[in-house]
C-alpha cells in the first residue's frame, strides 16, 4: 500500500501533520486558538473526511450522516456510565457499533442510487432522530441527553442514581468531583483534548490516503466515473458500495466519539438534519473528492459558526471606530446583517460564491492561485528541437 504513494504524497502528509499539531500556534492571529474551537476543528475534520469518502469518491450523495454521529456519541456515553471514564473503550465501541449501522442502513439505501439514495438516508436519520428524541428515552434520556455522573453508592438501586463503571471500580480509581474523561489518566480536557483529537485526524487523513490510492479507491472513482458501463462488464459494484458506506459511517461514529470524549454528553440534536446537512456544505466548500479539502471545509464552517457569529454591534463600533460618525453608523448597520445572528447569511452568500465561480471549492482556488504564480513568463517557454531547426530553415 505505502508503495503507491509518491514523494508529493509523503510531503503532503507531513505537512498536514505539522500544521495540525501546530495549530494552537497558527490560529493564534485570528482569534482561533482556544482548545474548545480546535477540538472542534479535528472532529468535524475527520467528519468531513469520512463524507468524502462516500461522497467524493463515489458520488453518492448521503443526507443521513448525522445518524452514525449521533451513535458515536451516545456509545460513547454509555462506555463511560457502564464500563470506565478511559477514553480508548468509548472510541473502539463507537466506531464499531457505527460501522453496524452504516452496514443496516447501506444495505437498505443502496439499492437505489441518485435522488432516491439521498432521500432513503435522510428517512433512516430522521427515524433515528425521532427515537432517540422521544421513543429510547430510556437509551438516550430524550430532550435532557444522556450525561456522566458520579459512581453510584451501594445504596442506589438504578442508573439513575449514579454510574456503575465496573472496570475503574475494579481498578480501585477514585473519584473527585465530576468525573472527567481521560487516556490513562491524562484528562482529556484543555490542549491534551485536543492533541488526542488532532492524532486521530491525521490517523484517518491517513487512512483516507491509503483508500485513495489503493484499488479500491480506484473502483469507488470509477463507480463516480460511469457505474452502468462497470455492470455492464459484470463488475458487482454493490459491495464496493457498502464498504465505503461502512467505512464512512465509521468514521462518523469516530467523530461523535471525540465530541463525547471532550465533552461527555449524548443528545438528540446531533442526529437531526441540519448536522447532516453541514457535513455536505463542509465538503463542498472545501472541494469535493479532495484529501484536505473537507478539512479545510469544516474549519471554515466551525470558525464561522464561533467568530463570526459573536460579533455585534458594540464590537464593530469598535473595529470601525476610526470612520466619520456618519459612515461609521452606516457600515456598522450593514455589515451587521451579516454577523452575529445573521453569521448563516454570510454562509450562504460565501457558498453561493464557491459553487458558481469555485466549483471545485477552496481546493480549486488555491490550485488556481498556484497556477497563476508559476505559469510560465511569455517568451520563456522551453523550445523543442524540431520547432528550432524548423525556426532556421
Amino acid at each position: 500500500m505505502l508503495r503507491t504513494f509518491s514523494r508529493n504524497d509523503w510531503l503532503l502528509l507531513c505537512g498536514f501533520t505539522a500544521i495540525v499539531l501546530a495549530a494552537p500556534w497558527l490560529m493564534q492571529p485570528v482569534g482561533a486558538a482556544y482548545p474548545d474551537l480546535l477540538q472542534k476543528f479535528a472532529i468535524f475534520g475527520i467528519f468531513a473526511i469520512g463524507f468524502n469518502i462516500l461522497f467524493g469518491l463515489t458520488g453518492y450523495l448521503s443526507f443521513g450522516h448525522a445518524a452514525f454521529l449521533g451513535v458515536g456519541s451516545y456509545v460513547a456515553v454509555w462506555s463511560f456510565k457502564l464500563l470506565t471514564m478511559n477514553v480508548l473503550p468509548a472510541v473502539v465501541l463507537s466506531i464499531l457499533l457505527a460501522g453496524v449501522f452504516a452496514f443496516l442502513i447501506g444495505y437498505v439505501s443502496l439499492r437505489r442510487s441518485g435522488i432516491y439514495f439521498s432521500i432513503l438516508t435522510l428517512a433512516f436519520a430522521q427515524m433515528s432522530y425521532n427515537l432517540a428524541y422521544s421513543v429510547l428515552t430510556p437509551i438516550t434520556n430524550g430532550e435532557t441527553g444522556l450525561q456522566v455522573r458520579a459512581i453510584r453508592d451501594s445504596a442506589a438501586v438504578s442508573l439513575r442514581d449514579g454510574d456503575v463503571r465496573v472496570i475503574d471500580q475494579a481498578l480501585g480509581i477514585q473519584e473527585i468531583g465530576v468525573p472527567i474523561t481521560n487516556l490513562f489518566g491524562m484528562k482529556m480536557s484543555g490542549f491534551p483534548g485536543f492533541y488526542f483529537c488532532a492524532v486521530m485526524l491525521i490517523a484517518c487523513f491517513f487512512v483516507a490516503m491509503c483508500i485513495n490510492k489503493s484499488n479500491f479507491g480506484m473502483m469507488l472513482k470509477a463507480i463516480k466515473s460511469n457505474q452502468k458501463r462497470l455492470n455492464y462488464t459484470g463488475i458487482h459494484t454493490r459491495p464496493y458500495l457498502i464498504s465505503a458506506f461502512v467505512i464512512s459511517g465509521m468514521y462518523a461514529g469516530l467523530a461523535g466519539a471525540l465530541l463525547a470524549v471532550t465533552d461527555p454528553i449524548a443528545g438528540a440534536e446531533r442526529m437531526q438534519w441540519t448536522a447532516s446537512g453541514e457535513v455536505v456544505l463542509m465538503t463542498i466548500l472545501g472541494g469535493v473528492g479532495t484529501l484536505v479539502g473537507p478539512v479545510l471545509g469544516a474549519g471554515l464552517i466551525k470558525y464561522a459558526e464561533q467568530k463570526v457569529s459573536s460579533w455585534n454591534e458594540g464590537i464593530l463600533h469598535n473595529a470601525l471606530s476610526f470612520l466619520p460618525d456618519g459612515l461609521e453608523d452606516f457600515v456598522v448597520g450593514t455589515v451587521s446583517l451579516f454577523v452575529g445572528e445573521g453569521w448563516h447569511l454570510t454562509l450562504g452568500l460565501l457558498f453561493m460564491v464557491i459553487v458558481i465561480f469555485l466549483p471545485g471549492g477552496l481546493m480549486e482556488g488555491f490550485r488556481r492561485l498556484v497556477a497563476l504564480f508559476t505559469r510560465p513568463r511569455q517568451g520563456g517557454t522551453p523550445v523543442s528541437v524540431g520547432q528550432a531547426v524548423e525556426e532556421r530553415g
